[in-house]
This record gives structure tokens, C-alpha cells and sequence, in this order.
């Protein structure tokens, strides 16, 4: 064989060799991820969890001390205490124990739930006082809430997509 072919076939094997080792570091690398904020928040509680569980309604917002939009938020949620709603601010510090088993990922999270603690509807992130407070006053009466104002959020989906995008993932 001529000294050029073997060249040529050294240079084949390198490349060759090389993208192998390319595709071999391309598979060993993970996925980018394809939602990095698709927080959620509960589908149920055990009402006994939290204050007032004898009232129809319960509108728990899972917070952070470190977190300017959640001190917001349940300033807008606690004044819907009442005889048929409880409120109750489910901050992180003093209540890491419900954080932990509803997976409370980030903050804000409020959730309305029923007196069975199913939850009718959430928020994850900030929320207007247009939407607690009517999404609050259309589960408590039906249809008492206009169109328009932001009651209803998404037919059949407790979280919209607008809320995700606000939520921020909890302090370490």
C-alpha cells in the first residue's frame, strides 16, 4: 500500500473514532427539561390540617418568609375569612411538615378547597383579587360571578397556565 492511502485510512479511523466518542457524550448528557416551572399544587387535602375545618370552604395559601408576592397574596386570601371560609397562611418556616406532604415546590401556591378537601381551584404564583375573590365567590354560589371576571380561569383545569408562569421555586 502507498503511503497516501494509508494516511487516508488513519484520517477515516480518527474521524470515525471521533464521532463515536461525539454521539457516545451527546446520549450520557440529560434532556434539557421540557417545563422547568410546571409547579402544581394539591389535587386534596385533609381539611384537619388546617384551621377551620368544620367551615364549607377553605382557602390555604402556601407561602415563604423570603417571598415578597406571598405576603401579597395572603394579605388578599385572609380577608375572605368568614363563617363558611377559613383562611390560613401555610408558611414554610413554621409549617414545613405541609410543604413537605402536599410537595409544595414553590411559592405562592393557594388552594380552595371543599368541605370534603378536594380543591376546587388553585393558583400557583401570584393571583389578582379579582380571581381569588370570584373564583371563591362562584364555587361558594354558582353562577353568581359575571363573565369577565376571571372566576372561572380555565373550564376544567385548576391551574391556568398564567399562574404557573409567576410561581418561583421555594428558598432552599
Amino acid at each position: 500500500m502507498s503511503p497516501l492511502v494509508i494516511r487516508l485510512i488513519v484520517i477515516g479511523v480518527v474521524v470515525l473514532s471521533g464521532g463515536a466518542l461525539a454521539l457516545l457524550v451527546q446520549r450520557r448528557r440529560p434532556s434539557a427539561p421540557t417545563n422547568p416551572s410546571a409547579y402544581t399544587a394539591p389535587a386534596q387535602v385533609d381539611r384537619m390540617d388546617f384551621t377551620g375545618p368544620q367551615t364549607p370552604w377553605l382557602v390555604a395559601v402556601f407561602t415563604s418568609a423570603t417571598c415578597q408576592s406571598c405576603g401579597e397574596v395572603w394579605a388578599k386570601a385572609a380577608m375572605l375569612e368568614s363563617d363558611e371560609v377559613a383562611t390560613m397562611n401555610v408558611e414554610v418556616g413554621d409549617r414545613h411538615d405541609l410543604h413537605a406532604r402536599y410537595g409544595i415546590d414553590a411559592v405562592p401556591i393557594t388552594v380552595i378547597a371543599d368541605a370534603e378537601g378536594i380543591v376546587q381551584r388553585s393558583f400557583v404564583g401570584p393571583v389578582s383579587s379579582t380571581h381569588l375573590w370570584g373564583a371563591v365567590a362562584e364555587l361558594r354560589s354558582p353562577g353568581s360571578v359575571p363573565p369577565g371576571c376571571g372566576a372561572s380561569g380555565n373550564e376544567g383545569d385548576r391551574t391556568s397556565e398564567a399562574d404557573q408562569a409567576g410561581a418561583a421555586p421555594k428558598p432552599g
